[in-house]
Protein backbone atom coordinates (compact mmCIF):
# COMPACT_ATOMS: atom_id res chain seq x y z
CA UNK A 1 0.00 0.00 0.00
CA UNK A 2 1.04 3.21 -0.56
CA UNK A 3 -0.19 6.81 1.15
CA UNK A 4 -2.75 8.48 -0.97
CA UNK A 5 -0.75 11.74 -0.95
CA UNK A 6 2.29 10.11 -1.52
CA UNK A 7 0.96 8.32 -4.65
CA UNK A 8 -0.76 11.83 -5.35
CA UNK A 9 3.06 13.30 -5.91
CA UNK A 10 4.43 10.12 -7.72
CA UNK A 11 1.36 10.40 -10.45
CA UNK A 12 1.94 14.40 -10.47
CA UNK A 13 5.60 13.58 -10.58
CA UNK A 14 5.24 11.37 -13.49
CA UNK A 15 3.51 13.82 -16.05
CA UNK A 16 0.02 12.73 -15.02
CA UNK A 17 -2.77 15.58 -14.53
CA UNK A 18 -3.22 14.18 -10.99
CA UNK A 19 -6.55 15.86 -10.74
CA UNK A 20 -8.39 14.92 -7.21
CA UNK A 21 -12.13 14.67 -7.13
CA UNK A 22 -14.55 12.97 -4.71
CA UNK A 23 -16.86 10.27 -6.23
CA UNK A 24 -20.24 9.18 -4.85
CA UNK A 25 -21.99 6.01 -6.16
CA UNK A 26 -25.37 6.84 -4.80
CA UNK A 27 -27.74 3.40 -4.00
CA UNK A 28 -31.68 3.46 -3.53
CA UNK A 29 -32.68 2.41 -0.44
CA UNK A 30 -36.56 2.93 -0.80
CA UNK A 31 -38.62 2.17 -3.17
CA UNK A 32 -38.68 3.25 -6.76
CA UNK A 33 -41.86 5.52 -6.02
CA UNK A 34 -40.02 7.12 -2.96
CA UNK A 35 -37.00 7.46 -5.22
CA UNK A 36 -38.65 9.24 -8.28
CA UNK A 37 -40.58 11.84 -5.22
CA UNK A 38 -37.09 13.11 -4.40
CA UNK A 39 -36.15 13.75 -7.59
CA UNK A 40 -36.95 17.76 -8.12
CA UNK A 41 -35.55 18.41 -5.07
CA UNK A 42 -32.07 16.27 -5.87
CA UNK A 43 -32.14 17.75 -9.56
CA UNK A 44 -32.69 21.36 -7.48
CA UNK A 45 -29.55 20.55 -5.45
CA UNK A 46 -27.24 19.04 -8.05
CA UNK A 47 -27.85 22.13 -10.34
CA UNK A 48 -26.68 24.26 -6.97
CA UNK A 49 -23.61 22.42 -6.91
CA UNK A 50 -22.54 23.01 -11.00
CA UNK A 51 -23.62 26.73 -10.48
CA UNK A 52 -21.19 26.82 -7.24
CA UNK A 53 -18.64 25.26 -9.15
CA UNK A 54 -18.50 22.17 -6.43
CA UNK A 55 -19.66 19.53 -9.02
CA UNK A 56 -17.81 18.14 -11.64
CA UNK A 57 -20.01 15.96 -13.32
CA UNK A 58 -23.31 13.90 -12.12
CA UNK A 59 -25.98 11.11 -13.61
CA UNK A 60 -27.69 7.59 -12.84
CA UNK A 61 -25.58 5.01 -13.49
CA UNK A 62 -27.33 1.32 -14.66
CA UNK A 63 -27.28 -1.85 -13.01
CA UNK A 64 -24.61 -4.46 -14.07
CA UNK A 65 -25.65 -5.69 -16.80
CA UNK A 66 -25.88 -2.17 -18.59
CA UNK A 67 -29.65 -2.74 -19.18
CA UNK A 68 -31.81 -1.94 -16.26
CA UNK A 69 -31.98 1.60 -14.65
CA UNK A 70 -32.34 1.23 -10.70
CA UNK A 71 -32.41 4.70 -9.51
CA UNK A 72 -28.63 4.78 -9.04
CA UNK A 73 -26.70 7.42 -9.65
CA UNK A 74 -22.56 8.68 -9.00
CA UNK A 75 -21.63 12.19 -8.03
CA UNK A 76 -17.79 13.65 -8.73
CA UNK A 77 -17.07 16.81 -6.52
CA UNK A 78 -14.59 19.27 -6.30
CA UNK A 79 -13.99 19.72 -2.29
CA UNK A 80 -10.99 20.99 -0.63
CA UNK A 81 -11.15 17.40 1.49
CA UNK A 82 -12.98 14.17 2.55
CA UNK A 83 -15.00 16.38 4.74
CA UNK A 84 -15.92 19.04 2.77
CA UNK A 85 -16.90 16.51 -0.03
CA UNK A 86 -18.91 14.28 2.54
CA UNK A 87 -20.79 16.95 3.45
CA UNK A 88 -21.98 18.15 -0.24
CA UNK A 89 -22.82 14.84 -0.52
CA UNK A 90 -24.77 14.17 2.63
CA UNK A 91 -26.88 17.33 1.67
CA UNK A 92 -28.41 16.08 -1.24
CA UNK A 93 -31.98 15.47 -1.05
CA UNK A 94 -31.51 11.76 -1.86
CA UNK A 95 -29.31 11.28 0.89
CA UNK A 96 -31.09 13.40 3.70
CA UNK A 97 -34.28 11.63 3.09
CA UNK A 98 -32.96 8.43 2.99
CA UNK A 99 -34.17 7.30 -0.22
CA UNK A 100 -30.45 6.54 -0.94
CA UNK A 101 -27.31 5.83 0.67
CA UNK A 102 -23.94 7.09 -0.45
CA UNK A 103 -20.23 5.37 -0.39
CA UNK A 104 -17.47 8.51 -0.95
CA UNK A 105 -14.37 7.94 -1.88
CA UNK A 106 -11.22 10.16 -3.31
CA UNK A 107 -10.66 10.10 -7.34
CA UNK A 108 -7.20 10.74 -9.09
CA UNK A 109 -7.89 11.64 -12.64
CA UNK A 110 -4.79 11.00 -14.16
CA UNK A 111 -5.66 10.19 -17.88
CA UNK A 112 -7.74 10.94 -20.36
CA UNK A 113 -9.15 13.18 -22.85
CA UNK A 114 -12.15 15.53 -23.05
CA UNK A 115 -13.38 16.96 -26.55
CA UNK A 116 -15.17 20.30 -26.28
CA UNK A 117 -17.10 21.80 -29.41
CA UNK A 118 -18.31 25.33 -29.15
CA UNK A 119 -20.32 27.06 -31.91
CA UNK A 120 -19.57 30.86 -31.80
CA UNK A 121 -22.10 31.91 -33.12
CA UNK A 122 -24.81 29.42 -32.29
CA UNK A 123 -23.67 28.82 -28.46
CA UNK A 124 -23.86 25.18 -29.48
CA UNK A 125 -22.05 22.90 -27.62
CA UNK A 126 -20.91 19.87 -27.58
CA UNK A 127 -19.19 17.68 -25.64
CA UNK A 128 -17.40 14.05 -26.35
Amino acid sequence: MVAWNEYKAIASERGALAFEVFVATSTPQKSPDEVKAVLPDHLAYIQSLEKSGKLVMAGPISDETGEEMQGAGMLVLRAASMDEARSLAANDPMHKTGARAFTLRKWLVNEGRISISVGLSTGEVDLN
